[in-house]
């Protein structure tokens, strides 16, 4: 079945200035509270690739003779990968930050090659939003071949947009990468809903102005904010995350 939606890249859009017409009919329309897209965080949200990354650092890190923990690696959580660099390398990695992140995630991406660990209820929901006609993107401080990888295993035509880190001038904690997503789908803000699961990330979807979403994952998260807290998207509809909006 062919998507009616192109899986466009930031940079792409970015070089030719040009957006399909899609984009261009609904950037006039009023603001109602329909729900225009779901902008979704990957890495503990759509997938459960945590323990994946914390693994890898071990082994980086053992590589090189220095010392890690997992409390390290879950502290990372949501983190620029610059930071991610700076961490490992005071753990004893003697790589420069460029290669450090290249190998890292290099290996993780081969990881996933095997499998793709989605979380509960995800695959789910992102086939009913398909069916509802309702595009998703993903927003992530990983690479944009990563996010490329988990949208290509998603159920079919569900992820139309992908957002990397390489696709922003800054990555979380800033709103940039969630504004971006709904500028190429074409979609206002605030008709998306943004999902997450690490602080930075929540702040991120926040500051767009979207109706943001916590599921619990590995990293702790505040009590309460701007955002609502699902333990879980199992069992979610898509009249649940068209309600955030009302």
């Amino acid at each position: 079945m062919t998507a009616p939606f192109r899986r466009l890249s930031a940079s792409f859009l970015a070089t030719t200035g040009n957006a399909p017409a899609t984009r261009r009919q609904r950037h006039n329309l009023p603001v109602t509270t329909t729900l225009a897209a779901v902008l979704w965080d990957m890495d503990g949200t759509l997938i459960d690739s945590e323990p994946i990354w914390v693994a890898q650092q071990f082994v980086l890190v053992e590589q090189h003779a220095g010392t890690w923990s997992t409390e390290q690696g879950l502290a990372l959580v949501g983190a620029d990968m610059h930071d991610t660099a700076v961490a490992l390398q005071a753990a004893g990695v003697e790589m420069e930050s460029a290669e450090l992140v290249a190998t890292l995630e290099r290996a993780v991406i081969d990881s996933l090659r095997y499998i793709v660990p989605w979380r509960p209820g995800v695959r789910e929901l992102l086939a009913a939003l398909r069916r509802h006609d309702v595009p998703c993107a993903i927003a992530t401080t990983s690479s944009h071949e990563m996010a490329e990888l988990v949208a290509d295993e998603a159920p079919d035509g569900a992820i139309s947009v992908v957002v990397g880190s390489e696709d922003v001038t800054q990555t979380k904690p800033s709103p940039e990468p969630y504004l971006r997503a709904a500028e190429l789908l074409g979609v206002r803000i605030e008709q998306c809903v943004a999902v997450e699961d690490s602080p930075n990330g929540l702040a991120s979807a926040i500051a767009s102005g979207a109706a943001t979403i916590a599921v619990p994952n590995d990293a702790p998260l505040p009590e309460a904010g701007a955002f609502t807290t699902w333990p879980t998207l199992e069992g979610r509809m898509v009249a649940d995350l068209a309600a955030l909006l009302r």
